[in-house]
């Protein structure tokens, strides 16, 4: 007779890997701005299949140990960090966890690396620690760590209202994306708080939006105000369908095919920052997360 499939407790002392993968936001509209200052937007996110990867080792220490230290970011400021606390005190774990990240994704860049993150050691921890929380409890945390989180927890290509918590699942065409970063980082309040930042732009249902030239109403003000920026997407204007992701630094291009975006790659200069991925209607954490479900409820 086969045992019964359920995880006898939490999995420690075994290093597991996952994915943090990138996002793109494929529009991205201000709609208005509430009193806490806050905004509300619309938006569309997609996940890419290439990001960040950590190594996480679940143990009864109590303690969040993470390596490498960020550069300028203090442990308790890292939002690894934050999420796994944030996790140990909603549920009164007492377990802790080894954390190590392969850095990949930009600070700064707008494709969602701190969030993806976040994301990530939220639902490993509470996979490993047997914590039992659902999609829904998990993102509610996320939600305080930052507005971009959710979704990386849901795992789902999404439309976005609110603050961008309001998350409904789509299935947006799946394509190449050529992203450039060009060399610098910019910081999402800063582009918040500019004066001449769209706010007004009508609310518009997810039809009318699909069917609509999709745009980015940061962008303007990004243009503006990071000449390399705006130098870098008017190249790849020339090529393809391209704009401003988030409210970072990086811009996409948009192909039908790996080859196409290979030949625009291949035309840039060798100290330009860009890579190429797929665009992924359902996250390679989710699917990451149902493998190891698999493996570790395999009956004996």
């Amino acid at each position: 007779m086969d045992s019964d499939p359920m995880i006898q407790g939490p999995i420690v002392d075994q290093t597991t890997h996952w994915p943090s993968p990138a996002k793109l936001n494929l529009f991205l509209y201000i709609t208005g701005r509430r009193a806490d200052g806050y905004h509300e937007l619309q938006t569309l996110f997609q996940f890419l299949d290439h990001g960040d990867t950590l190594a996480i080792r679940a143990n009864n220490s109590g303690q969040i140990d993470l390596s490498p230290l960020l550069p300028g970011v203090a442990t308790t400021d890292n939002l690894i960090w934050k999420a796994a606390t944030a996790l140990q005190q909603a549920t009164g774990c007492s377990l802790g966890a080894e954390i190590e990240l392969n850095k990949v994704l930009p600070m700064g860049g707008g494709i969602g690396g701190g969030s993806s993150n976040a994301a990530t050691v939220l639902v490993a921890l509470n996979f490993l620690w047997q914590t039992g929380l659902s999609d829904e409890q998990l993102a509610e945390i996320g939600l305080a760590l930052g507005a971009d989180v959710p979704v990386f927890v849901r795992g789902f290509s999404a439309f976005a209202e609110g603050v961008g918590e309001q998350l409904v699942a789509v299935e947006p065409e799946q394509k190449w994306y050529l992203v450039v970063r060009p060399n610098v980082s910019i910081a999402t309040k800063d582009i918040f708080t500019h004066p001449h930042l769209t706010r007004d732009t009508p609310k518009r249902d997810l039809a009318t939006l699909v069917d609509t030239g999709y745009e980015n109403d940061c962008e303007k003000i990004v243009r503006m105000l990071y000449p390399e920026v705006d130098k870098q997407l008017s190249w790849l204007l020339q090529y393809a369908p391209s704009r401003l992701t988030g409210t970072g630094s990086c811009v996409f291009a948009e192909f039908l095919s790996k080859k196409e975006a290979e030949a625009v790659l291949a035309k840039l200069p060798d100290n330009v920052s860009a890579f190429i991925a797929y665009g992924r209607n359902v996250s390679p954490l989710k699917e990451t997360l149902a493998d190891y479900q698999l493996a570790y409820t395999q009956p004996i």
